[in-house]
């Protein structure tokens, strides 16, 4: 079996930023084991997998350990491929089936968004292992469906942040977002999640479903710049659009080949 991949660094404003995903184009479904044994070997953040002959596109998701219920940058990766190699020129507008339900992706200007769904943050009790897995004491905490959500009072604070790996993958959730206040945006973050294989992902648009809404409320404000503060960075342009979260960004395509199975 051949199978076309793709590599493309997603949110990103440049070659060599952003979070990298491998998208694989597939026609009929493969065995959720062969998926993640190809996710193993690209051992990238996530690994889309999209069926390009359903109508909506079947994507699932797999990062090196597990298979994941939404993942932004990989849809995003997905989106990019799409548009360019799958669809007709004037398409602007593509439809995905996946674990959580409908999704959706757009063009607008030079920017392609992701339409999910908002997730409401709800107020979370103290937490003294995240705090020792932080290092630092959020001033707020919130939960998602999700992740964690550690709010903190400086884009310095965000920065600073260097995490006990062991502690946080003891925390019952998918992984811990770090946020704050940003100096040239609205809002930055971190995203640490150990025990999905992942110890701090690049640029994650999933968590944005409930950053945007948290933010949106913070600062009353329905359009947010936001950065997600890894080595590699990304930017991120999102919107709140009622129960949906926009959230744009560019990709810069890196690599095509053949997976030979």
């Amino acid at each position: 079996m051949r199978l076309p991949i793709y590599y493309v660094d997603a949110f990103a404003e440049e070659l060599f930023q952003g979070n990298p995903a491998a998208v694989v184009a597939v026609t009929e479904c493969l065995e959720a084991a062969t998926m993640q044994s190809i996710a193993s070997e690209n051992n990238l953040s996530e690994t889309a997998f999209v069926n390009v002959a359903s109508i909506p596109f079947l994507i699932r998701w797999f990062s090196p350990i597990v298979e994941v219920d939404l993942c932004g940058h990989a849809t995003l990766a997905s989106a990019r491929i799409l548009f360019d190699d799958y669809l007709p020129q004037d398409s602007s507008q593509i439809s995905f089936s996946a674990k959580r339900g409908a999704l959706s992706a757009f063009k607008r200007d030079d920017l392609i968004y992701l339409d999910f769904p908002a997730e409401k943050p709800t107020t979370e009790k103290k937490n003294k292992l995240l705090a020792r897995a932080l290092g630092a004491k959020p001033v707020e905490l919130y939960k998602g469906r999700d992740d964690l959500l550690a709010v903190f009072d400086s884009e310095k604070a965000i920065h600073t942040i260097d995490p006990d790996f062991g502690l946080l993958a003891k925390l019952e959730c998918r992984g811990v977002i770090v946020t704050a206040p940003g100096d040239q945006v609205d809002f930055v973050s971190r995203f640490f999640a150990p025990r999905t294989g992942v110890p701090e992902d690049p640029v994650t648009g999933s968590t944005h479903t409930l950053l945007v809404p948290y933010w949106a409320q913070k600062t009353d404000k329905t359009e947010l710049a936001a950065s997600q503060l890894s080595q590699r960075s990304g930017r991120l342009y999102c919107e709140l659009n009622g129960s949906r979260v926009f959230i744009g960004g560019h990709t810069k395509k890196y690599l095509q080949g053949e997976i030979s199975i």
